[in-house]
């Protein structure tokens, strides 16, 4: 592990129910503590965390008096409205302690499917790490229907991965990792330290999906890492129980189960992009833009971009051509079809003169562009 997660600068911590509420008992401040406490100390060394905690359904059942968890969809709903008050409630009191923010952020799958809305979020949480605030996330329990809910929160964190291009997901949970078989029916089963993550064998090894161990139980979390594994990151399951087991990880000490990425991140992302072969518009370009994407790795401007065509909304995939037609790049844009014709051919410091609000200096940031 030393070799990866030692040089893993932004990471999605996922911390499970069974961990936060010390088995379903109500909140464990203690634990909490500990996150925040190692959470703390990786912040100040210079990494970006991002927390996925589960854990407000079952406070707010503790809260309302509730021995059972409710199967009715709205009572669901309304334990997790009470409870996400307390969960962030002692977040935010343990991140103090370290002189650090915390933020809320509630997630649906509604969210991520839209582009807009995945943009939205995604421009949210980049702009929080850079401000060194936390965020904390979770399902939007309180709105999700059967239709849109992730499921659980391993289908979460390897989202979130993907929205921010983490570099590695941390799945702690009540385990000591992945092993060959169930070690509670097969005493000989033994701990898988590292294999590759989407390899067919893990799912079989996890018990599969419709077998007890597999539901919500370990299968989910090798399903999490195969996802999370497609944006270029490597997955670690290993136990919340372990001393330092956050700061022993990012040092590169081998706990756990480590499933690695084969691709790297941005690779990862640029082949997602020249993948799309439908674009919903087109932008053309002048040839200082060209030259400044080609040689310079910049960001597409807009006072570089002589003609807008297609109708397209925030988020779309856009094709940037030159102005003879040639294919130059393909990227996600910031801004809608008819924003973007409002402000070609202007400098970014007249955009919220020209549309009335503040909004991104680029056209299509460097991150979201791949030359042709």
């Amino acid at each position: 592990m030393g070799t990866l997660l030692d040089q893993c600068k932004r990471i999605v911590v996922k911390v499970g129910s069974s961990l936060v509420t010390n088995q379903g008992a109500g909140l464990d401040l203690d634990a909490l503590g500990n996150w925040a406490r190692q959470i703390a100390a990786l912040n100040a060394s210079g990494h970006e965390v991002v927390l996925v905690s589960s854990g407000a359904i079952a406070e707010g059942m503790q809260r309302l008096g509730w021995n059972t968890r409710p199967t009715s969809i709205h009572e669901l709903q309304a334990a997790a409205a009470v409870g996400q008050m307390g969960l962030v409630q002692a977040y935010e009191s343990c991140f103090r302690q370290h002189s650090l923010h915390a933020a809320q952020v509630l997630l649906t799958h509604a969210d991520l499917a839209n582009r807009e809305r995945y943009l939205n979020a995604r421009s949210t949480l980049t702009t929080l790490l850079s401000l060194r605030v936390i965020p904390i996330i979770n399902e939007n329990d309180t709105v999700v229907t059967d239709e849109i809910k992730f499921g659980d929160n391993d289908t979460l964190g390897a989202l979130v991965t993907n929205l921010i291009e983490a570099d590695a997901l941390v799945i702690l949970t009540d385990q000591s990792g992945l092993y060959t078989a169930d070690p509670r029916k097969d005493p000989s089963a033994t701990l898988v330290s590292q294999a590759q993550a989407g390899d067919a064998t893990l799912e079989q090894m996890a018990g599969g999906a419709g077998s007890s161990i597999g539901r919500g139980g370990m299968i989910t979390k090798i399903l999490a890492a195969k996802r999370a594994a497609r944006s270029g990151a490597h997955t670690v399951i290993a136990s919340g129980h372990e001393r330092d087991v956050l700061l022993r990880l990012l040092k590169g000490e081998s706990i756990g189960t480590l499933l690695t990425a084969t691709t790297p991140t941005l690779v990862a992302r640029k082949q997602w992009l020249a993948g799309h072969l439908q674009v919903a518009g087109k932008l053309v370009l002048d040839a200082g833009a060209i030259k400044a994407l080609r040689s310079g790795g910049k960001s597409l401007l807009p006072i570089g971009v002589v003609d807008v065509f297609g109708e397209f909304e925030r988020g779309a995939v856009v094709a940037c051509v030159g102005e003879d037609g040639s294919d130059i790049a393909r990227g996600l844009t910031n801004y809608s079809a008819d924003e973007a014709r409002r402000i070609a051919r202007h400098p970014s410091q007249e955009i919220e003169t020209l549309l009335g609000y503040g909004g991104d200096q680029e056209l299509i940031h460097r991150d979201n562009l791949v030359l042709l």
